[in-house]
């Protein structure tokens, strides 16, 4: 994962990138602010730390979604999971907690306790990169408890919560970065990818 910027700039940033997963202005914008563009509405960050930081939240941001079609604003849970693995992979657990966040409020049941294990897991992991190994541990554990002999939009997400939870308890021990499992993606990947017809 990639550290966090101050609070003001983390938001606006992640409010940037997920309007560029429905929206192709917002593409374009995002692809100027990974470029350095100076951006307008307080989304600068104040310190050149955090512009460093800022760009390549915005670089990974600009790789991460080149290969998603443009999602209708309200997508359904599968194309949200493509989403929110395209943006794990890259490194972007806030954005994945504010992606998965918005469709957990509705959820009820199991979705709603496997989309908030979800969140806890992306959380978890951007914790561990802020450098808040208590708090990372805490989340991984109870978010990788809250996934597993679960399924997600016909997603299997067992495998993925028992990778965490190994990953979680070599929490600290090596010093070196923590092991990231490939997010669980929805089941209809084939359609979201550019060039690919829906079917």
């Amino acid at each position: 994962m990639i550290p966090t910027l101050p609070l003001r700039a983390r938001n606006r940033l992640a409010e940037a990138i997920l309007n560029a997963l429905h929206d192709q202005e917002a593409r374009r914008t995002l692809r100027a602010l990974a470029d350095g563009a100076a951006a307008e509405g307080g989304l600068d960050p104040e310190t050149p730390e955090a512009s460093a930081l800022f760009r390549l939240r915005a670089q990974r941001a600009v790789e991460a979604i080149a290969g998603l079609r443009l999602a209708p604003r309200d997508p359904p849970l599968s194309q949200v999971l493509e989403q929110a693995a395209a943006l794990f992979d890259a490194g972007l657990g806030f954005e994945v907690h504010e992606l998965l966040e918005r469709h957990w409020v509705r959820a009820t049941g199991d979705d709603r306790s496997a989309l908030q294990g979800l969140i806890q897991i992306a959380v978890g992991y951007q914790h561990e990169a802020n450098g808040n190994l208590v708090g990372a541990r805490a989340l991984l554990d109870e978010g990788s408890a809250r996934v597993r002999d679960r399924r997600l939009a016909g997603t299997d997400l067992d495998p993925f919560g028992r990778a965490v939870a190994n990953a979680a308890a070599r929490l600290g021990g090596s010093g070196a970065g923590l092991e990231r499992p490939e997010f669980p993606r929805g089941t209809r990947l084939s359609t979201l990818r550019l060039g690919s017809d829906p079917p």
